[in-house]
């Protein structure tokens, strides 16, 4: 009978699974990449169960011996993956079965492959969390760089895509190391709930064997235990709180991309990005296409579906595992490995961004960026702001039409709009004057811009 059914659970089994039913049920293709924290949580299983005595020291030295020479195979790319024993677990157990006899059948005691897997999870993305983590403030530094060096920059801040407003470029920067931030601080969120231990839960309603959680949770780095066995085993909640940070994570690169995108146009011309960071074209032979940020941008649309896929295996689930969830697996894996490239490839080509100065500066003085600052002037000289907002409109309106920022405009011809406008009403429309009046906490006064980045590292290190 054993020969014709899975050794696992194959007991009550008269008929031997479908042959595409075993392919399309199994999930060793892809789960397998969770080798090391089977492996590392079985570890701590055997030494748990060996000091409540349900192994003898001996079998747990076997044990574990064992579990060591067959990571060594899977490191080294040595170990032979079977689709008969369905996925990571069971290759790894009957493996270990094979090489150290009846010691290596007794590993399964007290546990499942449903609080198996959910535990293997975890610990895998315990360690990526920290591995993102890593990448993200990689990137954050690579951006301070890029402001510090950048602070006096003058850029045209936009809104609706319309100049707007003078901000130092440092400034700019420093608003995506401020996302970052919040981007950091959602995944140290994050594994503080998912650093819960299911293991002992068992199938789902726990075990009959006196069983020291605190100890494997110890033993594994677990800083509590899942309360409930049910919840414990059919708990994805950690896994889509990550997918939404990391789907926040990809907006800010989006965003980021966008820019950069528009600004190495020929149409903007703001930044240069190097060669090795773009692509061209094999019908063009001018273009030099920006495909690093393109492909940001492309692959968050992949990022979000993962997001949306989690949640619809788990929407209407019922306690406590089901087979669905080995579904759970394949967006988590690609997400993580999307979103490390993502931020690995940002930190890496920031550093390179070349920033065209002169081409920033002129194109602020277009659109009357200091329009605003007139309008602050008048207020300062007893104008109600919203009348102040009517007289500059004017004046705006007046400089359109012959063809005059404001800045170009002479004291006579201000003056016609309102006769409170003087002389040093020059220092507000100058793009220097404009930026450097912003001098506040959060303002884009290159001073500001300085102060923002050295809190900044301090807080980075």
């Amino acid at each position: 009978m054993m020969n014709k059914t899975n050794q696992s659970w194959g007991g009550r089994f008269n008929q031997p699974t479908d042959e595409f039913v075993k392919i399309f049920g199994a999930s060793v293709f892809f789960d397998k990449i969770l080798a090391p924290y089977d492996i590392q949580g079985s570890i701590a299983h055997a030494t748990m169960l060996q000091e409540v005595g349900l192994l003898t020291e001996d079998e747990k030295s076997q044990i574990i011996d064992g579990l060591n020479t067959i990571l060594t195979e899977i490191e080294k790319d040595k170990f032979d993956w079977s689709l008969d024993l369905e996925d990571v677990h069971m290759n790894i157990e009957a493996r270990l079965v094979a090489m150290i006899g009846d010691a290596g059948k007794k590993l399964h005691t007290g546990r499942s492959r449903n609080d198996q897997v959910a535990t293997d999870i975890r610990l895998y993305l315990r360690e990526q969390l920290d591995k993102i983590n890593d990448e993200i403030k990689r990137l954050q530094v690579a951006l301070l760089n890029l402001a510090e060096q950048e602070a006096s920059t003058i850029l045209p801040g936009f809104t609706h895509l319309q100049a707007a407003q003078p901000v130092s470029f440092g400034h700019h920067m420093m608003a995506y190391f401020e996302m970052l931030s919040r981007d950091a601080e959602r995944l140290i969120d994050c594994r503080k709930r998912l650093n819960s231990m299911p293991l002992g839960s068992a199938a789902l309603a726990g075990t009959t064997y006196p069983i020291e959680r605190a100890r494997t949770a110890e033993l594994l780095g677990f800083e509590c235990i899942c309360n409930n066995s049910l919840d414990g085993v059919s708990d994805r909640d950690f896994a889509i709180e990550f997918l939404s940070a990391a789907s926040i994570i990809m907006m800010h690169l989006s965003r980021f991309s966008e820019e950069l995108i528009l600004w190495s146009s020929a149409q903007f011309d703001f930044i240069e990005l190097p060669d090795s960071f773009c692509t061209g074209s094999s019908i063009m032979p001018q273009k030099k296409n920006p495909d690093v940020p393109e492909l940001v941008r492309g692959k968050t649309g992949r990022v979000y579906g993962n997001l949306t896929a989690m949640l619809t295996i788990m929407k209407a689930q019922p306690l406590a595992y089901n087979k669905d969830n080995q579904e759970d697996k394949e967006p988590l894996f690609d997400t993580v490995d999307t979103l490390k490239a993502c931020l690995r490839v940002f930190a890496d080509m920031v550093p390179t961004i070349q920033a065209k100065r002169d081409n920033m500066y002129n194109s602020t003085k277009k659109g009357y960026t200091t329009a605003t600052d007139l309008a602050d002037y008048l207020v300062k000289k007893g104008l109600p702001f919203r009348d102040a907002h009517e007289v500059v409109g004017l004046s705006v309106a007046y400089g359109l039409k012959i063809q005059k920022d404001l800045s170009e405009l002479n004291l006579e011809e201000l003056q016609k709009f309102d006769a409170r406008i003087e002389n040093d009403v020059f220092d507000v429309l100058s793009l220097e004057g404009s930026l450097c009046a912003r001098d506040h906490l959060g303002g884009t006064a290159p001073n500001q811009v300085k102060q923002a980045i050295k809190t900044a590292r301090n807080n980075l290190t």
